[in-house]
């Protein structure tokens, strides 16, 4: 009798991308490729290719809840990453949610707000809620640059900045921190900082020019996932995943005439 390999398994929460390259199908090829079996609750439908957003439609929370009661039934995850939640209605729905569950490993909030392209993935509205709610809950939070200075109330335009903001986050939310540096202007290098009131890492990697960058805060949070629910430790998924985002980027190919295929 053959001995079936056992697959951990990491959950994605997070809205659809038609196009392939963000969203829930990022996340599900990025657990694929770390060799992890990966499950979801989507929150929202989205009309969307790498240059923009054409539509979205969101699900009900009563929807949202019923996925994700449907997962733990049968595939209770190892970890958890979110991504758009879209409303401050489905982000009260996860919250409860979460909060009657025992779980197994961590919770990782990649707090999407504005897509790439410029369009709208989280209602103003429902910034309060992720803040209040969601966040205090979480175990590690992976905004951009754009994203933290919402979260954080302030402005960042130098590498110092970077780590005035990270720990002005776990101050305010508990939990660690790894704020994503690609946006920096004029930086030479793709700098992240992690943080987690303990342990601060700088972590670097070159810049990857001429390519769209279209899904990679998906690829990297859902790495990060991956890796915690393989059973490695938060800080040393941290590390791995920026490696793969790193080489992901680095050896990516181009669909056709548009977008970037295959982190």
């Amino acid at each position: 009798m053959v001995k079936r390999r056992q697959l951990p398994c990491a959950l994605t929460i997070a809205g659809s991308d038609s196009g392939g390259g963000a969203g829930i199908q990022a996340d599900l090829k990025t657990f694929a490729a770390l060799k992890v079996h990966g499950a979801s609750a989507i929150t929202c439908l989205t009309a969307q290719n790498p240059k923009g957003v054409l539509g979205v439609q969101s699900a009900t929370p009563e929807f949202v809840t019923l996925q994700l009661k449907a997962v733990w039934a049968e595939l209770a995850p190892q970890a958890i990453k979110t991504g758009m939640l879209f409303s401050g209605e489905i982000i009260e729905a996860i919250a409860t949610f979460l909060r009657t569950q025992r779980l197994k490993g961590p919770l990782i909030v990649d707090p999407v707000m504005v897509a790439t392209s410029g369009a709208l993935l989280l209602e103003k509205s429902a910034v309060k809620m992720l803040c209040t709610r969601f966040l205090p809950l979480a175990d590690l939070v992976t905004p951009n640059i754009p994203e933290a200075e919402v979260l954080a109330d302030m402005s960042i335009g130098e590498p110092e900045d970077l780590r005035s903001a990270a720990r002005k986050l776990h101050a305010r939310f508990g939990c660690a921190v790894l704020l994503k540096g690609g946006h920096l202007a004029g930086a030479r290098e793709a700098l992240d900082i992690f943080y987690d009131g303990k342990t601060e890492l700088l972590l670097r990697a070159p810049f990857v020019r001429g390519v769209s960058t279209h899904g990679t805060g998906c690829t990297y949070s859902a790495a990060i996932a991956a890796y915690c629910a393989r059973g490695t430790p938060l800080i040393e998924a941290v590390g791995l995943a920026k490696g793969y985002i790193t080489r992901a980027i680095a050896n990516s190919g181009r669909v056709r005439s548009h977008g970037v295929l295959g982190w």
